[in-house]
């Protein structure tokens, strides 16, 4: 036996031993040999972004000096003040909050929201609903401490059936209160295309010419490093996004961050600490050399989860199941989204990768009212960081039309692996079956 093959039989064999029969590893084989110019070029991504984070820690001069903890009010915290010029740097922004007092994406976006809007105000989403944990944030569904009990008003303006703005009722929207829009990147909990910098840039030209003086913020998670530019290259006064996500690059334990104009920045910080203190104080307690080490890996990690999806699509659109983004389209997040249409599709699927986990493989996720959600939601994560959406993980609502959103792999191989596992599940099911 030739070398090849033998490692070939080996690699089977191992695949083998954790549940993966042979039918479906070589279903998954089938797939992934038709993708090799695709991965080709998601790594001609990932190179240009690689030396793009590169070159802004050199710029930066980033020392292992940077690396030391602080503790207490956090004052003189060289470390942080140079990741937040990092950060800056990287995603062509006049300033930057990178902290770990940001606890979550949702946390860093209710700052920069809350920051950056005053009672009698109106916030505009032109990209219709924000995803769910949002809506108690605005006010949408009543919470404590919602921009709404503040007197902040919101709007927002449907994408059309086939997914393209509403640039008339979007216009027709914009008054004298308008004075953020929030542009939503990834999908959320829905099937509507995944925004990419090129039309997020389009919408911002036209919300500009309509109210020059309107903030736009995107909510950029899932997003990072998936493409070569940001929405701060094409005009975005704020993007925002979660460590635990693309930008920790796996590494980071915790955190959030801000990136764009300059007074933006500082309003953010102002809510975050208190008014006086802003970005002067808040201890990184050990965390930062993490972060910098993630930043630095992440467009690697980006490229490797972005494979993951684009397999998936492949893998379950070749079984009859409707995906988005489709096994053609650009890519734009590292989201995937595999419609079902019954309870047990998304169930199983999830089963399937929390099998597939270095963490927690023996624990059966059940769905379960999950708070800032409006039905119950499953969730398979088993990951060195809670909650790391850049890890292995799925999760859906269980509700119609029972999709269940698939992302991350701090690496290709085990990208892949969740996915061979969750048509495992399936197939033993009856629930799928591999063509002929």
């Amino acid at each position: 036996m030739k070398e090849g093959d033998k490692m070939q039989t080996d690699i089977k064999d191992m695949y083998k031993e954790i549940g993966i029969s042979e039918e479906v590893f070589l279903f998954g084989r089938q797939v992934e040999e038709s993708l090799k110019e695709r991965f080709e070029a998601i790594d001609e991504t990932a190179e240009y972004n690689q030396l793009k984070v590169l070159t802004a820690m050199q710029k930066n001069k980033v020392s292992d000096v940077h690396f030391a903890a602080t503790t207490g009010y956090g004052y003189n915290d060289l470390g942080r003040d140079t990741l937040e010029a990092v950060y800056a740097t990287a995603f062509h922004g006049e300033d930057a909050l990178v902290r770990p007092q940001l606890i979550s994406g949702t946390h860093a976006l209710n700052i920069a929201l809350s920051s950056n809007l005053r009672p009698g105000d109106e916030l505009l989403s032109p990209v219709g609903k924000p995803y769910d944990t949002l809506e108690e944030v605005i006010g949408i569904r009543e919470s404590k401490g919602s921009l709404k009990e503040y007197g902040i008003t919101y709007r927002q303006v449907d994408l059309l059936e086939d997914g393209s703005f509403d640039y008339d009722n979007i216009k027709k929207a914009i008054n004298e209160k308008t004075k953020l829009v929030a542009i939503q990147r990834s999908k959320g909990y829905q099937s509507r295309p995944t925004l990419s910098v090129a039309r997020i840039g389009e919408l911002i030209s036209f919300v500009k010419a309509v109210k020059p003086d309107v903030i736009c913020m995107v909510d950029n998670c899932y997003g990072e490093f998936v493409e070569k530019t940001e929405p701060t290259d094409v005009g975005a006064d704020m993007i925002v996004g979660s460590l635990i996500k693309n930008p920790g690059g796996g590494l980071a334990p915790i955190g959030g961050y801000i990136v764009g104009r300059k007074d933006c920045i500082e309003n953010a910080s102002y809510r975050l600490t208190a008014p006086g203190l802003g970005k002067e104080v808040g201890a990184t307690l050990g965390v930062i050399q993490s972060f910098y080490q993630g930043f630095f890996l992440s467009p690697t990690v980006v490229a490797g989860a972005l494979k993951g999806a684009v397999y998936a699509a492949n893998i379950y659109e070749k079984l009859g199941f409707r995906v988005c983004p489709d096994s053609t389209e650009s890519r734009h997040d590292i989201i995937q989204a595999v419609e079902f249409g019954f309870p047990e599709g998304v169930i199983e699927f999830c089963k399937g990768i929390q099998a597939a986990a270095p963490v927690d493989s023996y624990v059966v996720p059940e769905p379960w009212d999950m708070p800032g959600y409006d039905s119950d939601v499953i969730m398979a994560a088993g990951a060195f960081v809670q909650g790391s959406s850049i890890e292995l993980s799925a999760d859906g609502p269980i509700k119609p039309p029972y999709t269940v959103f698939f992302q991350g792999g701090l690496t290709w191989n085990h990208a892949k692996t969740g996915v061979l596992m969750s048509l495992q599940k399936l197939v033993d099911k009856g629930l799928a079956v591999i063509p002929e």
